[in-house]
């Protein structure tokens, strides 16, 4: 007779994939509002403020005060978030979106080793086959990518790294609630770069602000408590296998749209990621990765 708990972990970790993969199809819209023309001229910091500033407010409302709770993890989790926001948006405004997003995805490896070292996961076969051909299909892409700029380049890899600290600390903070997780993370992006609105005051038209609303929310905030109540039950390792679906769907969208089209070779390193991807959900599919349980 099957164990009903072996059974409901199973249910929870798919259901915690498939939060991943919607998390991840969010994300990828990232290109589309950046390169839409009245976004396009705006400045990185001040896109990533903003950004922040309405995902935040419209979490609030969402936040129960019974879960808003001081944990030591939550510094090096909004340090990171807040760096790796602005980081992200700056070198996307200096650099192509395929180039950006797919150069923030080398927070894939960092993943997978902060996961070993800070939670004591394990190393699985699968997901060691797919993370070496999801670096193989980035490695073709940066390569043969044109159009990049050096710095935009540069910023895009930090802010991979910043990416893999909040992978790992939303895992660790697994048992506090989504919504202020998220809520913190955004809070802390807009309160770094006040300084910088207030140096730069943004003269913006209706359109530029409901547009910049619309980014907030439904490509912010939305994706990441996804993201964070999937990592409830998904290991860190995996999660960041999963969403790597974005870099392989963002130059798409902005493909389809004629703004921006991708090499052939993009297609051909997204080929090995979503390869990799098939084989640890086929051929490796396994058990589901066990991690130490953290105390409330």
């Amino acid at each position: 007779m099957p164990d009903p708990s072996t059974e409901s972990r199973l249910v929870s970790a798919t259901r915690g994939r498939w939060l991943l993969v919607a998390a991840a199809v969010l994300w990828s819209t990232t290109s589309l509002f950046v390169k839409v023309e009245a976004l396009r001229d705006i400045p990185g910091p001040t896109l990533a403020a903003l950004r922040a500033l309405f995902a935040a407010v419209c979490l609030v409302p969402f936040v129960r005060v019974s879960s808003v709770r001081w944990r030591v993890g939550l510094l090096p989790m909004a340090t990171a978030f807040a760096a790796m926001n602005v980081l992200f948006l700056t070198a996307m405004t200096l650099t192509t979106a395929a180039a950006a997003v797919f150069l923030q995805y080398t927070a894939t490896p960092w993943s997978f080793l902060l996961g070993l070292v800070i939670l004591g996961e394990t190393w699985r076969r699968g997901n060691v086959v797919a993370v070496g051909l999801a670096m193989a299909g980035i490695a073709i892409i940066i390569a043969t990518t044109d159009g990049q700029s050096s710095l935009g380049n540069l910023l895009a890899v930090c802010s991979g790294l910043a990416f893999a600290v909040v992978i790992i600390s939303l895992r660790h903070l697994r048992q506090e609630s989504p919504v202020f997780l998220v809520l913190v993370n955004q809070a802390a992006s807009c309160l770094v770069l006040l300084p910088w609105l207030a140096w730069h005051p943004p003269s913006l038209s209706l359109d530029q602000w409901l547009l910049l609303a619309a980014f907030g929310i439904v490509q912010m905030s939305i994706p990441y408590l996804l993201f964070a109540r999937g990592l409830k039950s998904v290991p860190a390792q995996e999660a960041a296998l999963i969403v790597l679906l974005e870099p392989v769907l963002t130059p798409v969208w902005v493909g389809l749209l004629g703004w921006e089209f991708a090499p052939a070779t993009t297609w051909v390193g997204g080929a090995l990621i979503v390869g990799g991807l098939l084989l640890r959900y086929t051929v490796f599919p396994g058990q589901p990765d066990q991690v130490p349980s953290e105390a409330p």
